[in-house]
Parts: C-alpha cells; sequence; structure tokens
C-alpha cells in the first residue's frame, strides 16, 4: 500500500527538501508518494510548516499525523482544527547549530571580545576576564536545546544553572523549577540565556522584576522567542547600566521593524532570526523515522503536549 505524504510549505522549502526528503524515505523501505498536491482525503502524513496555506485541518480525515518541520509550533499547536497526533523538530540540525551560537555568544560576553573588536581610541586596558568556573551563567528551558547548550557550556567550565516548568535533574546543571523556582535560578546570574518556548505562561518571562534578579553588569542572550522578554523593562535595565549588554536574535514583530529602539541602543547586538534552523538533510531524517513508526504502529517521537503548547 502506498503512503501519501503531503508536503504543505512555502514552494522554496519543497526546493530545498523534495530530494533529501525523498532519499530518507527511500531509506525506510516504504512505498510512499511525496507531493505537493494531493486530495486531502487521501493524505496519510503532512509534512507542514506553520506559515503553510493548510490552515484548516478538517478536510484531512485520514491523516495519522502533522510533522512539524520547525521546532516551534506555537503557530500551529492551537489550531481547532487540528484533532490528530502533532509533532514537532527536534533536532534536524537545529540543536547543533544552537549550540554553535549560543556557545559563541557566550564565550564572545564572558571574554569582553567586543572591546577588542571596536576600539577606536586604541585603549590599552589588560583586564583578564574571569575563569568560566567563576561566571554563573542560567538557561531558562531546559528542552532539547536548553540542555544541549547547558551540556556545551559545562563542558566549557561555566557553572551553569537552569530553570524549567517542571522538576529535572541533570548531571552538572543546578536544576530549578516552579515560580519559587525562578527568582533562585536567576539570582546572582551574569550571564541569562532564554530557551523557553512561546506559550502564555512564558511571555515576559524577564520583566523588570526579574531582571533585577540578575547580577549587575550581566548579559541576556536571547535566541528563544521574542515573547519572552518585556522589551520596555530590558530597555530600561540597558539605561540604568544593569544589564551591560543584551544579543537578541528572536522579536515580537519580524522583521524588527527599522524604527525599533533596539537596532540604535549601543548595548544591544541584533541577530535576524539566525541562531538556527533545521537543515534539510538531518530534518528529513527525523520526518521519515516518525512515518515509519507510524506505518508500524510505533509510537511518534517528539508529540507536542497540546495542553502545555510544546
Amino acid at each position: 500500500m502506498t503512503v501519501n505524504i503531503l508536503f504543505a510549505a512555502q514552494p522554496d522549502r519543497w526546493a530545498e527538501y523534495q530530494a533529501p526528503l525523498g532519499a530518507a524515505l527511500e531509506k525506510t523501505g516504504l512505498k510512499f508518494c511525496l507531493t505537493t498536491e494531493i486530495a486531502p482525503e487521501e493524505v496519510d502524513y503532512i509534512v507542514y510548516a506553520p506559515n503553510s496555506e493548510l490552515q484548516d485541518f478538517t478536510p484531512y480525515a485520514r491523516a495519522k499525523a502533522v510533522l512539524n518541520l520547525w521546532a516551534g509550533v506555537e503557530h500551529v499547536a492551537p489550531n481547532p482544527t487540528l484533532r490528530i497526533p502533532l509533532a514537532r523538530m527536534v533536532g534536524g540540525g537545529l540543536t547543533e547549530g544552537m549550540v554553535e551560537w549560543v556557545t559563541g555568544h557566550t564565550l564572545r560576553h564572558h571574554l569582553g571580545i567586543d572591546a577588542h573588536i571596536v576600539n577606536p581610541s586604541n585603549r590599552w586596558d589588560p583586564k583578564v576576564p574571569p575563569m568560566a568556573a567563576d561566571r554563573p551563567v542560567t538557561i531558562l528551558g531546559l528542552g532539547e536545546l536548553g540542555l544541549a547548550c547547558g551540556c556545551a557550556l559545562t563542558n566549557l567550565g561555566f557553572a551553569v544553572s537552569g530553570w524549567s516548568r517542571t522538576p529535572k535533574v541533570v548531571a552538572d546543571i543546578t536544576c530549578h523549577h516552579g515560580h519559587d523556582g525562578l527568582k533562585t535560578a536567576l539570582q546572582g546570574a551574569e550571564i541569562v540565556i532564554l530557551l523557553l518556548p512561546n506559550t502564555p505562561a512564558t511571555e515576559n518571562v524577564l520583566n523588570a522584576d526579574t531582571l533585577a534578579f540578575m547580577a549587575p553588569g550581566s548579559f541576556v542572550i536571547n535566541p528563544g522567542r521574542g515573547t519572552l522578554i518585556d522589551d520596555d523593562a530590558l530597555l530600561a535595565a540597558l539605561d540604568a547600566g544593569h544589564i551591560a549588554h543584551a544579543t537578541l536574535d528572536v522579536f515580537r514583530t519580524e522583521p524588527l521593524p527599522a524604527d525599533h529602539p533596539f537596532w540604535a541602543h549601543e548595548r544591544v547586538t541584533v541577530t535576524p532570526h539566525i541562531a538556527s534552523e533545521t537543515r534539510p538533510g538531518p530534518a528529513s531524517e527525523v520526518i521519515a523515522e516518525n512515518i515509519r513508526r507510524g506505518e508500524a504502529g510505533e509510537p511518534f517521537l517528539h508529540l507536542v503536549d497540546r495542553d502545555a503548547g510544546y
């Protein structure tokens, strides 16, 4: 029996994924039809990007699962017409890329590299940075990405704490959870990295109150979601000098409007949502494995908890 797979994403994504996804599916041994156009009642699986034109899942009565191309599912999980399993993208090159970006910017701030790259007055200031073990780092979000980044930073010697909604135990990372644990996790942190999902419970997790818990002269790194930070509170903390610098990759509105204060602020680095993305080759392997599992009657990987939103 042929497995019918609908690829529902922007046309440029199809051009990138058609060959590697077809190759990954070939390795499963399944007989399949991978296409961008098929009658809804004949679709078995939907490979999906939330910016697809497909927004009403009602006609896809035969489909067994929606397999998201993105790690973020906040734009599809609440869809009331989606009543079948939804799997988010985990791996697919996303984790590796995020570890590289986070590690690079953490080291940048830890070592004070900016002062040496941009030094128009030729200032000679031989200030030696502390050892990594003496630089407290806190990661908000201990999912797949947060754990990978935390492990990479502990391997470099940083003292890493983490915060999550529910309790976790992770080797070499001091874990905190829940409302009360957030203050403890942020207290005295010199670098805070945000890798939480976008949910009502995480909106403005960094605000005037929580920013105040961080050490004076600390750094904020946000490759997670733009909604995690109260922009006005962050700007106020930057202007006051309590936060020394913020490196931001994600924003409430993207592209970031040209008149947004972040662009002009000397203590803000804006990167255009490039911290990481899924790569067609490894992402295709993840998708193909989930389709193989579905056809074999095995549990899907990386299923989304629709109540939690991730």
